[in-house]
């Protein structure tokens, strides 16, 4: 889905097997994040007292059935990533895991996880990127008429990317992070609308896990207020940079790639979604 140039693939081990779900987050994101993402934008930490009673419920229940997700691995000595590559024999940067994607046609939700190498990004494994389709996306929704939008032949292939998830050598999710156009190669939505299809993605298959695709539909859940602020800090950050680069097209220029960041930690983003919630009971 890239249009960055391969160079030959290297092998790169599949994750250590991992007891817990989560540790504690960087109070910045940047100081643990690769050089690559240093441009990203930050954004605000999250006023969840701010948040509606419905959205921390769902945060909730999103936290409930990510959390399980981890437990019932770690039982068997297995971890998110580690189910996806079970079957793998040598796990190569840049590949799509698995190969094809997955994707639900039904909700037309899509998923793949790759890595990078690991000079690019340190202390990650790798990450998943997450899309929706057209056919899944409400009705009247068009794509942004940025200056190069060509319709695609096929109009369920204007897809658009939601989040990336960064994952750690034990398999635990560390970041999130949005992208630039070229790095995803999908079809650019504005950022309410994007937001708009966070709600819309879900993985409800049965393979290549079933327990990878509960998790990756809980975690858009669980982190839907950092996901929209990244979303809208990206939409500032393209166009913050198109105004420093008037003689370039921001959505094609390789000297910005990530868009913006955050670092994640489920047990503290967990005991603050309760915390909140308690305050109104």
């Amino acid at each position: 889905m890239s249009d960055r140039t391969k160079a030959k693939s290297k092998k790169k081990k599949q994750p250590a097997a991992n007891e817990a779900a989560a540790g504690s987050a960087s109070d910045d994101p940047f100081a643990t994040a690769p050089a690559t993402m240093n441009k990203a934008a930050r954004i605000e930490a999250i006023d969840y007292d701010a948040l509606s009673t419905e959205r921390l419920e769902a945060m909730a229940a999103a936290a409930e059935e990510v959390i399980n997700c981890h437990r019932v691995l770690a039982k068997t000595g297995d971890n998110i990533v580690g189910e996806l590559l079970r079957d793998i024999e040598t796990f190569y940067e840049w590949d799509h895991y698995p190969d094809g994607d997955v994707y639900d046609s039904e909700t037309h939700s899509q998923f793949y996880y790759h890595a990078h190498p690991e000079d690019e990004r340190p202390g990650e494994h790798g990450h998943f990127h997450t899309f929706l389709r057209p056919d899944g996306m409400p009705e009247g929704i068009t794509p942004a008429k940025v200056p190069d939008y060509e319709p695609k032949e096929d109009p369920d292939d204007e897809l658009s990317h939601l989040i990336a998830i960064s994952m750690d050598k034990f398999g635990v999710p560390i970041r999130l992070f949005t992208v630039n156009r070229w790095v995803s190669a999908d079809v650019w939505y504005d950022a309410e609308d994007v937001i708009t299809f966070l709600d819309y993605f879900e993985m409800d298959l049965a393979q290549p896990s079933w327990p990878l695709n509960r998790w990756i539909t809980g975690m858009v859940q669980l982190y839907h207020p950092q996901i929209a602020a990244l979303i809208r800090a990206r939409d500032a950050k393209v166009a913050e940079w198109q105004a420093a680069h008037p003689d370039k097209n921001v959505f094609t220029d390789h000297n910005l790639e990530t868009t913006s960041l955050t670092a994640i930690a489920i047990d503290d983003h967990v005991q603050k979604i309760t915390a909140a919630l308690e305050k109104r009971r």
